[in-house]
């Protein structure tokens, strides 16, 4: 049973949605970190929804006894939260993934947010870096903790947040709709779905999260594979032209060049080694997107728009 959102001033029971799949090490730090909020606990439902994983969870029920875990058989992280809401008693739902760590005050960012005098009904917040050494950067430390997670920008300009530091009153989601599937980002579809509906996100400074930068290269051209068949699935349903996409493809491949000096001026990383190799990491994938754009507009790029990593991303 969902819980209203009660007298004016009252502080909202609120469910967190987690979807899962292959990453154990990863959920114990964040289950951890939602431990330790500072939003009172007794307030706060916890929902893991597995999606998959090769091995069972039993070490949950022992481990975190206040955690509910369910099971969502078909695959992709919409389905799993969308199973995770209807579950869900809360009159605020708050989304993380599975491989993030909330800040200590990350709940209570959320439902600030929500409560705000511009408030839509959508809050989005911060998602940082979560750098295994600060004075010793990675070259795709250095680029993501740039480039990997611009919600301010995604916010702003389309209106709408990752589902990876998302809140939203659970009145307004079953207005607007569950995720939806594998085969589109289900993040930018909803969040356009609320903002037709009336309903953008707002910015949480705030409202901070810290997701693990990615290890390998090749886990970068996975995640750009996957947005450039989204983008162009997108694209062709609107009638747009092959000329149009090429021209998209050409501003991709020239703006390593202003990107380049955001990364030499930006604040969230220093020292200037790091910022070299970020540089080295943005001129690499931006030429991979470019190649990934002409060469996926050239056959079905249905595939990889429905790629999900079976071994957890």
């Amino acid at each position: 049973m969902v819980e209203e959102q009660g007298a004016p001033g009252a502080r909202p029971r609120v469910s967190v949605v987690i979807p899962h799949l292959n990453q154990p090490d990863a959920a114990r730090r964040c289950l951890d970190s939602l431990a330790a909020q500072s939003y009172p606990a007794e307030l706060v439902e916890i929902i893991l929804v597995d999606n998959g994983s090769n091995a069972p969870l039993d070490w949950l029920a022992t481990a975190y006894p206040h955690v509910t875990l369910l099971h969502e058989p078909r695959p992709g992280p919409g389905h799993a939260r969308n199973r995770g809401v209807a579950a869900a008693g809360g009159a605020v739902l708050a989304f993380i993934d599975a491989d993030c760590r909330a800040d200590a005050r990350w709940i209570e960012a959320a439902v600030a947010g929500l409560g705000a005098a511009d408030a839509t009904g959508v809050v989005g917040g911060d998602v940082r870096i979560d750098r295994v050494a600060e004075d010793r950067l990675t070259p795709l430390e250095a680029y993501e903790s740039i480039f990997a997670y611009r919600q301010k920008l995604y916010i702003a300009k389309r209106g709408f947040s990752g589902t990876g530091n998302l809140a939203v009153r659970r009145a307004l989601f079953d207005r607007v709709g569950p995720f939806g599937g594998i085969d589109i980002a289900e993040d930018a579809d909803w969040g356009m779905r609320a903002r037709l509906a009336g309903h953008p996100a707002r910015y949480r400074a705030d409202m901070i999260i810290y997701h693990p930068a990615r290890e390998r290269f090749s886990e970068l051209q996975a995640k750009w594979r996957r947005h450039v068949a989204h983008d162009l699935t997108r694209h062709r349903q609107k009638g747009g032209s092959d000329a149009a996409w090429f021209a998209r493809a050409v501003a991709v491949l020239l703006s390593v060049g202003p990107h380049g000096l955001k990364i030499l001026l930006s604040g969230r990383i220093s020292g200037f080694s790091a910022r070299l190799a970020g540089i080295g990491v943005l001129a690499r994938i931006r030429w991979f997107r470019f190649r990934q754009m002409l060469s996926q507009a050239r056959q079905d790029g249905a595939s990889a728009a429905a790629e999900w990593n079976r071994a957890g991303s």
